[in-house]
């Protein structure tokens, strides 16, 4: 069960009234009421130039990326709005490491600012990649799920935090190739007992690198008997070179 926090709880919403936002990147007044303003909002790198299956970013246009040539993907479709690049890839870390939930509010902002503008295909709900238990003790939120939460509410989306289960505790996939990811989460995910999942969803996650999680967690929807799933998520991890 969630005692958890959340980007946008009560306690935050008041401190908002009291205090004017101010950039957390530059420490400038926000924009629109939000803690970022103009200037380092225009410095996010948007993901306009990438594969159309895994969103890769690409530096010629393509049909498909090299590796969703190789290796069909689970997922019908990505719709991944930024590059992850500096200054983007700062609040990500504060968010997602440094339990700062007002850089997460920032991040889920300008997810939605994006979705209102590329208006991707509305699947049926969104289904968030889960945490393990014991990352969620130790974190006290799912960075996934918070970033799905004003997805939802903005586009009036059911939200299924209940289809997806973590099964099984992984190693940091930080710094390890593909091949490694996609061994190190074999048997870590599971659609819960008795779901019945809609027919198409959109998985929901933060950074999306070699796309090894959000592929695992397709291929258990799709067995269940999801007929379509799609990714959305903030952030794309360029090609390693």
């Amino acid at each position: 069960m969630e005692r958890l926090r959340s980007v946008d709880g009560w306690a935050t919403r008041a401190l908002r009234l009291l205090l004017p936002p101010r950039c957390l990147l530059c420490g400038s007044a926000g924009t629109a009421g939000r803690d970022l303003c103009a200037g380092c909002a225009s410095d996010f790198v948007p993901n306009a130039m990438c594969c159309p299956r895994c969103a890769l970013p690409l530096s010629v246009p393509a049909p498909l990326c090299g590796e969703c040539l190789a290796r069909d993907p689970p997922f019908g479709r990505a719709w991944v709005p930024f590059v992850y690049a500096h200054p983007l890839d700062l609040l990500e870390t504060r968010f997602k490491f440094g339990a700062d939930l007002a850089a997460g509010r920032v991040l889920a902002d300008g997810m939605v600012d994006r979705a209102v503008a590329d208006r991707p295909e509305r699947p049926e709900a969104l289904v968030p990649v889960p945490l393990h238990a014991a990352r969620l003790r130790e974190r006290g939120y799912n960075q996934a799920l918070e970033l799905a939460r004003p997805l939802a509410t903005a586009f009036g989306i059911p939200l299924r935090a209940d289809l997806l289960r973590r099964l099984r505790a992984t190693p940091p996939q930080t710094g390890l190739d593909a091949k490694t990811r996609r061994r190190n989460l074999r048997g870590a995910f599971a659609v819960a007992v008795d779901a019945v999942p809609p027919d198409h969803v959109a998985l929901v996650d933060d950074v999306m690198t070699t796309g090894a999680t959000l592929r695992e967690c397709a291929r258990m929807l799709r067995r269940a008997g999801v007929t379509r799933v799609d990714v959305w998520a903030l952030a794309r991890a360029p090609a390693k070179r």
